[in-house]
């Protein structure tokens, strides 16, 4: 059995079925702790989800977590943040004007990313989140956001594999 506190309650109690068949698990409420209850793997999973709810993700982006079979990462936004820093600040780094930092992000990294607080919530292929966090990382520690994309641009352009098609130079013809 394991129990979560969150503010999302009306959330899940909405979606108590639907979350109740995919993961397996018994939900119960009382107040903002949410109870669940099933295998071990099933509560692992719940907790995954229910954590990804309360953080702010859609319901369909928190159950492709167990039905693509996902991963879901979240990172504290102080780990990296030295002393005296604005927090208000770094957020709106990570947000950007009218939310376009975040959503060129998720793009770029075909991640779903979701703020809240101090905390920023990932979900996507452990690769994707991997470059998601290293790119998070940069932009919390003050990089500039256009080398943030450049550097996501040109991981996302390499091919997995060569077909051979442009030669040794490049067919510049084409």
């Amino acid at each position: 059995m394991v129990i979560i506190i969150t503010d999302k309650v009306a959330r899940i109690i909405k979606n108590k079925k639907k979350l109740e068949k995919i993961l397996k698990v018994k939900i119960t409420n009382s107040g903002k702790e949410v109870t669940f209850e099933g295998t071990p793997e099933g509560e692992y999973e719940a907790e995954k989800v229910l954590d990804a709810l309360n953080l702010g993700f859609s319901f369909s982006d928190a159950i492709s977590i167990k039905e693509k079979e996902f991963e879901f990462d979240k990172i504290n936004i102080r780990e990296f943040v030295r002393r005296g820093n604005n927090m208000e600040k770094i957020r709106g780094r990570i947000i950007g004007r009218n939310g376009k930092v975040l959503s060129a992000l998720s793009q770029l990294t075909k991640c779903s990313i979701e703020l809240k607080n101090n905390e920023v919530g990932i979900i996507g292929n452990p690769e994707d989140i991997k470059s998601a966090i290293d790119s998070l990382i940069h932009i919390i520690q003050g990089g500039k956001h256009s080398n943030v994309y450049k550097g996501l641009e040109k991981r996302k352009g390499e091919p997995d594999f060569d077909l051979g098609l442009k030669g040794k130079e490049g067919n510049k013809n084409l």
